[in-house]
């Protein structure tokens, strides 16, 4: 916790958002003890019903921010009826959080590919395996399915199945929040313009 005699942080405003973010982060890369690249990703129904779950980040560039899921999953059937997402980073060991807001799109089917097929082995038939947010009978279903889909592929290539993709949450606002003493904390949020980033700083 930030030390309350300590004056409030001061963050200077960037043209680059991403690439703040993509500094932010390397720093917890260094100093976060497990995931540092997990969010919270908010998603609704088509009717405005929310939830919220934590992820993994897998890749951010100018593009946004991507994701990998089972597209059968609560997230993927949410994000098809209603592309809008919310995303959380929250960095303890930095005092640091990250919001992000925007549409989301399906990555392309080629750069899918190349993610799954640089997952473990094992992750890429648990992928098969999973049926990703539905009731299952107990442990033994899952273990069960693992197994005829570890005899299926064998020694073989094991493929992307069509139900496992990834998204991109093309960001319209990004908020830096780094804590400060006494409750003020600085907040700069970025908006998307036409002619690039537009800012403003927030009262905590």
């Amino acid at each position: 916790m930030t030390d309350d005699s300590a004056p409030p942080p001061r963050q200077a405003a960037t043209d680059d958002p991403i690439g703040l973010f993509r500094a932010w982060l390397a720093e917890a890369e260094a100093s976060e003890p497990s995931n540092p690249n997990a969010m919270a990703l908010a998603t609704a129904t088509a009717d405005a019903r929310p939830s919220v779950r934590m992820v993994l980040l897998k890749d951010v560039d100018a593009r946004g921010f991507v994701f990998y899921t089972n597209l059968e999953s609560r997230k993927g059937g949410e994000l098809t009826a209603n592309a809008q997402a919310a995303l959380c980073f929250y960095w303890k060991t930095l005092e640091r959080q990250v919001r992000v807001v925007g549409p989301v799109e399906p990555v392309d089917p080629a750069e899918a590919d190349a993610y799954f097929d640089s997952r473990h082995r094992s992750s890429r038939i648990g992928a098969w395996a999973s049926r990703q947010s539905r009731p299952m009978s107990g442990r033994f279903e899952l273990e069960k399915q693992v197994a005829v889909y570890t005899a299926k592929f064998n020694v073989g290539a094991v493929p992307r199945p069509e139900f496992w993709s990834g998204f991109r949450v093309r960001p319209q606002e990004i908020e830096f929040w780094t804590e400060g003493a006494f409750r003020l904390h600085e907040r700069i949020v970025y908006h998307a313009g036409d002619s690039g980033w537009e800012t403003e700083r927030l009262f905590p």
